[in-house]
């Protein structure tokens, strides 16, 4: 058994729970060592594969800019397909693999490069500034991309008084109440932070006095109000490391969070502040759930699935990333 790695989820999977994912995370290493690979994991995987198997973690920013630094041969992107798509523009010349091609995303499959055209039409001239949870396809329709953490940045950087913002109109609205810039939305949202309701933040706060409410800006609106602090996933931790330093502790004196967005992630962040205490409300990416540890193991056995891009996509795709990331 790796002690070093299993002490960091001792307090979230049991001994015994460990010693199955062991064999198949001991493979996955011989297998990364023998085809010179790197797994990138998202911060919705599981503990096992985001801790036990993962060289790079992150959201799907800090996934987009680790990609251009990746020497490995192999990217093996334990996520979702938009974001396998994004390293696969990032790392053309590298073997990009998604370990289960049903890894989707609702946000991906609200919108298309006729919708954006449809959006131009109505409104000429006005920049089109599209989530990264979209399509290579989409992306090469628009002007410059954006994820949840950098969103404000990227639109004030446009000096703009409008902008079409695409394809999740909670974000987009979330964003738009931050800059003041007018936002013009498209009706997708995503399916697991569509579900949150204030209802559910007073129904954490009646029953957890003292805690912080952390919240993703893909959650509607009203449910950002209702909460503490609204961010990307890798701004939502970094609240978490000033509630542990400084919060306000309970009657046993520990600190209370909670984190609405999908379940896996408190349990990794927990990994690191096993000081802090994690409401769960569980809200579960079906897709993100399928990069199991013996889907990531058969990717690498057998090379699949490999992403490609339609050629003619890929420079103006490119450049919608490449736009963002020279942003911040």
């Amino acid at each position: 058994m790796s002690t070093a790695t299993y002490e960091k989820v001792r307090h979230l999977i049991p001994e015994v729970e460990w010693a199955v994912f062991e064999p198949e995370i001991e493979a996955i290493e011989a297998l990364k060592r023998e085809h010179d690979a790197v797994i990138l994991a998202h911060n919705y995987m599981t503990p096992e594969v985001f801790h036990g198997v993962a060289d790079i973690v992150g959201d799907s920013l800090a996934l987009a800019r680790e990609a251009q630094h990746v020497t490995a041969g192999t990217i093996v992107l334990a996520g979702v397909h938009f974001m396998a798509e994004t390293a696969k523009l990032l790392n053309p010349a590298k073997r990009v693999l998604l370990p289960d091609l049903r890894s989707g995303c609702s946000l991906a499959e609200s919108i298309t490069p006729e919708d954006i055209a449809e959006l131009r039409r109505q409104h000429p001239g006005v920049p089109v500034v599209t989530y990264v949870n979209t399509s290579a396809a989409v992306k090469a329709a628009s002007d410059i991309c954006c994820t949840s953490g950098n969103a404000v940045e990227i639109i004030e950087s446009l000096g703009v008084d409008r902008v079409i913002m695409i394809p999740d109109q909670y974000l987009a609205r979330n964003i738009a109440a931050r800059t003041g810039v007018e936002v013009i939305t498209h009706p997708g949202a995503c399916e697991v932070h569509e579900r949150f309701t204030p209802a559910d933040i007073d129904d954490i706060r009646s029953g957890n006095p003292g805690v912080t409410v952390i919240a993703h800006p893909e959650c509607p609106p009203n449910v950002v109000a209702a909460s503490d602090f609204s961010g990307s996933t890798a701004q939502m931790i970094d609240f978490v490391g000033q509630v542990s330093r400084a919060g306000v502790p309970d009657a046993g004196g520990r600190r209370k969070v909670a984190l609405i967005t999908e379940c896996s992630m408190s349990d990794n962040v927990a990994a690191e502040h096993p000081d802090v205490d994690f409401v769960r409300p569980c809200n579960l990416c079906p897709h993100m759930k399928r990069n199991t540890l013996t889907a990531i193991r058969r990717s690498l056995e057998l090379g699949q699935h490999e992403i490609t891009l339609d050629p003619t996509l890929e420079a103006p795709a490119r450049r919608a990333i490449e736009r963002m990331l020279a942003v911040k």
